[in-house]
């Protein structure tokens, strides 16, 4: 157990590390380099030396893809120092939502201790805002082991999660800090260990101090299932008897074990349950938490709105940024508002470097696209995140999108803007995942008039047509309690529809003009559809803990599954109103450009009208920017 001079010296430690952000990233490059410059992989490009410039000049910046036949060897038995000096010990097996299938990422001995020294600091960074929660009660964690792999070399390839749970050390706090039993996360059928998770954690209410899991859409399907099963779970509260359809033994043994007929306690929840609408359901339930924990920051913040409606004015707590590659941030601000998360940089966690992103339609020089250390990143710019481990990872590229936002004594803040690799395009548009989700919370707003929200979102770009166009799946929920089915006003949903495109970029805007586009359109989904979607991607071996709906989709297998749910399609009704000035809008109105700056502003912007092949018109009289 750690004491409360433990938590403190974490704290310190936090403060020691990024005061001295510059220096503990060159020794823990020196550190990586020394270790694995005799390695396979590091020979080729730095013959044994361990020059920072050389590695900075010779060895390239590369994705998953690039190095997959290297760890393929590993997997399969190859004992030789091929990526690392140490051994590999598992593997790290990404959940395969954002690119459509999973990766294994190598895990030494060193890294796991990092894991363990990170999931401390974020332990101390909670108590010291909502004091020691291990000594005052449990978390309702919502957590869910997934089926290990067995590579030929004999080395598990399990989700981080997974291997977390497996650990000895939270095996040994489990039933201490936890209600969720540990047979239960282990439960291969989610079904029912869902069920039995959310039973043990209604038996105990009144000792949970925090209601979590890694991401909202979990938490949010806890609520859905809640939702379906209130009444069972109450009867099997006042029985005392689990329902007969939890056959799994472990499950079984472990919730029956702390069961007694408790019919003033199944009153309760009753009470709470029944009522007609379930705003605030979670603080109602759970009298004692203190906050919900989840990531709500980048295409998570769809749910932000939903969480707070259930919460009951639990703030919303996400606390660290991190991948299957490395774990990077922490929030230190866990309180800030979701719209304004930021998460500082643990520069003792891996050698971080950051490639410079162009968000703007002004080209970018060949200088301004060089990657760049952690200590020299720009406030207010966007790079694509460059982890090196001592693992055997080297300028790898985990494909997120970054903005920094700050610092933290000398270590910047960063704000989680987006994959890299999940765009929309039919033609040369290109239309991110942040830009997805502005024009989505743009166009939501129109919902209130109906009396329904919406549940989630994701998309496609259909090509099967000439013009192509864009498909975006909607799911809603009335705030009344029925299905929504009946609000669907087509002249709404139409609105919907436009308001999006006049959300998205001017490039979308012009094609649509030029009919190279054709009319977006929302295909609305009954109640459960993004459940099921869940479900597919758990079924394929993602854990449910560290699911992500994919905001993009590019399998038809996936898209089926919604296809066949679809109970309403609508299309934008007019073309967006383009305007003709969005490519000066970073240009600060109280600076005048010198000469030169205009000449190679107003160059870059032919050169962009030039490859759309499209002549310059004259601008039109503009107010303002409607937008």
């Amino acid at each position: 157990m750690t004491t409360a001079n433990e938590f403190e010296d974490v704290l310190k430690m936090i403060e020691e590390l990024t005061a001295n952000a510059e220096q503990i990233q060159e020794q823990l490059l020196a550190h990586i380099l020394k270790k694995n410059a005799g390695t396979e992989y590091l020979s080729r490009y730095l013959n044994g030396k361990t020059d920072k410039e050389l590695f900075k000049t010779n060895v390239p910046v590369v994705s998953y893809e690039d190095i997959k036949p290297y760890i393929d060897r590993i997997a399969d038995g190859d004992k030789s120092n091929i990526l690392s000096a140490d051994s590999v010990i598992e593997f790290y097996r990404s959940s395969g939502t954002s690119e459509g299938k999973p990766k294994l990422i190598p895990v030494t001995a060193e890294t796991h201790d990092l894991r363990i020294l990170f999931f401390t600091m974020l332990t101390s960074v909670l108590k010291k805002h909502f004091g020691n929660i291990n000594q005052t009660g449990k978390r309702l964690e919502f957590m869910f082991a997934k089926q290990e792999i067995d590579t030929p070399s004999g080395l598990k390839a399990r989700s981080v999660t997974t291997s977390f749970y497996r650990d000895q050390g939270f095996r040994n706090i489990a039933s201490r800090r936890y209600t969720s039993p540990i047979e239960a996360i282990f439960c291969s059928d989610p079904n029912q260990s869902m069920y039995c998770q959310l039973l043990v954690g209604l038996l105990q209410r009144d000792e949970v101090v925090e209601v979590a899991s890694n991401f909202a859409t979990a938490v949010l399907r806890a609520i859905k299932f809640l939702e379906d099963y209130w009444k069972e779970l109450c009867s099997n509260i006042r029985s005392g008897q689990l329902s007969d359809w939890i056959t799994d033994s472990g499950c079984r043994n472990a919730v029956s074990s702390i069961m007694e007929p408790n019919p003033q306690l199944a009153d309760s929840i009753q009470n709470i349950c029944g009522c007609k609408l379930w705003d605030g359901i979670i603080k109602k339930l759970w009298p004692k938490a203190k906050f919900i924990g989840a990531v709500v920051t980048g295409v998570m913040s769809q749910y932000v709105e939903t969480l707070e409606f259930y919460g009951g004015g639990l703030p919303l707590v996400s606390n660290l940024y991190g991948s299957s590659e490395a774990f990077c941030g922490i929030n230190l601000e866990i309180l800030t508002e979701p719209s304004h998360v930021s998460y500082t940089f643990i520069p003792n966690m891996a050698y971080f470097e950051f490639l410079p992103v162009n968000k703007d339609s002004i080209p970018m020089s060949q200088e301004d696209v060089e990657p760049v250390d952690l200590m020299h990143v720009k406030l207010d710019q966007y790079y694509e995140l460059l982890v090196t481990s001592s693992a055997g990872l080297y300028r790898y590229k985990v494909g997120d999108v970054l903005k920094v936002t700050g610092f933290h004594n000398t270590t910047p803040r960063f704000q989680f803007v987006e994959r890299q690799n999940v765009i929309l395009s039919i033609d040369s548009d290109k239309t991110s995942e942040a830009d997805l989700l502005k024009a989505v919370t743009e166009a939501k707003t129109n919902l209130d008039q109906l009396g329904v929200s919406l549940v989630g979102h994701t998309s496609y770009a259909d090509t099967s047509s000439i013009p192509g166009h864009y498909v975006v799946f909607w799911e809603l929920k009335a705030k009344e309690g029925n299905d929504g089915q009946d609000q669907l006003d087509p002249r709404v949903m139409e609105e919907c529809c436009y308001r999006m495109e006049e959300s998205l970029n001017y490039i979308y805007r012009s094609y649509r003009k030029q009919n190279c586009i054709a009319a977006l359109e929302m295909r609305v989904v009954k109640q459960g559809s993004f459940d099921a979607l869940m479900d597919y991607y758990v079924s394929g071996g993602a854990s449910m803990s560290q699911y992500k709906t994919p905001s993009c989709l590019n399998s038809k297998e996936v898209i089926e599954i919604l296809e066949s749910r679809v109970m309403g399609k609508f299309f934008s009704p007019k073309i967006p109103i383009q305007i003709k000035l969005d490519l000066f809008s970073s240009i600060r109105t109280d600076m005048k450009p010198s000469a030169e700056s205009e000449r190679t502003l107003m160059s870059d912007v032919l050169n962009c009208h030039n490859i759309m092949n499209q002549k310059l018109p004259s601008p039109p009289a503009l107010v303002g920017n409607p937008h």
